[in-house]
């Protein structure tokens, strides 16, 4: 089977565009869709994120074909909150367009200008620095506010911990932190016998800490996590076929049967992924 391949015609990709833009101005118009002629921004975000997290699987799954597919229908969600807010005569998608380009070229003065590039850990502060230049933050805003509150625990938490390293706020080495997660788990473990709401708070500790640990680590703990996660996904479900075959359920298995059938998978696993 041929790879997939995107087409690289200039004029194809620039009427494409234009033909999304038909497309969405079509759906919204007087005989187009009544479900779309609904939307606001606020019930379109939400179908956004979704697209946002499929196109993720795509990348994961390593397909480009599948890749493609998802990241059509992430332009297409960004395409229509655009023309939402053409609609209100805000802005248009050329004006987010230019308006994100500026902002490129200004965070990006060692390509643009006479800046020196330094390494990747001075280009990160050095963003971050004309970020809040340009939010016009003042002395007793906190760095932490450009993080969005919105964002997934696990990665507001690798963003909170980036802001406050930068200051200075850190440990010394992962060694230090390493004992900090060892401190953590000696208080979650005291807390067990306490109140519901104390170990949860601990619980948290132990994961914010681990985060840290992963950033020391040169690692996102997002990243990881998922693929943790995909891992034990592909050896229960190795589990639960076995088992299928042989006209058994897993829930049927002593713990020993269980944890013998885990190994195998794990093998398995091993040996194809």
């Amino acid at each position: 089977m041929e790879d997939f391949k995107v087409k690289r015609n200039s004029s194809d990709r620039k009427t494409s565009l234009e033909d999304l833009i038909r497309l969405i101005e079509t759906l919204r118009g007087e005989n187009g869709c009544p479900w779309d002629r609904e939307q606001t921004p606020e019930t379109l975000a939400v179908y956004l994120v979704e697209e946002v997290y499929e196109l993720l699987d795509a990348i994961e799954s390593g397909n480009p074909q599948d890749v493609c597919e998802e990241l059509g229908d992430v332009l297409f969600q960004i395409f229509f909150m655009a023309e939402l807010y053409r609609d209100m005569k805000h802005f248009d998608i050329y004006d987010a367009a230019r308006v994100n380009t500026e902002k490129m070229i200004r965070r990006h003065p060692h390509v643009f200008d006479d800046v020196e590039a330094g390494n990747t850990d001075e280009i990160r502060e050095r963003w971050h620095k004309i970020k809040m230049r340009e939010k016009n933050k003042s002395i007793a805003a906190s760095v932490l506010d450009s993080v969005p509150a919105k964002l997934p625990a696990l990665m507001r938490a690798y963003r909170i911990s980036e802001r406050a390293a930068a200051t200075g706020f850190d440990w010394d080495n992962i060694s230090s932190v390493m004992e900090k997660v060892e401190e953590e788990l000696s208080e979650f473990k005291s807390a067990l016998t306490h109140e519901k709401d104390e170990i949860s708070m601990e619980f948290g500790d132990i994961l914010f800490t681990l985060v840290n640990v992963a950033r020391f680590a040169r690692i996102h703990p997002e990243t990881s996590l998922t693929s943790s996660i995909k891992k034990f996904e592909k050896r229960f479900r190795y589990m639960e076929k076995a088992l299928s075959e042989k006209g058994k359920k897993i829930e049927n298995l002593t713990r020993n049967e269980m944890k013998l059938l885990w190994e195998e998978a794990k093998g398995f696993y091993d040996r194809n992924y």
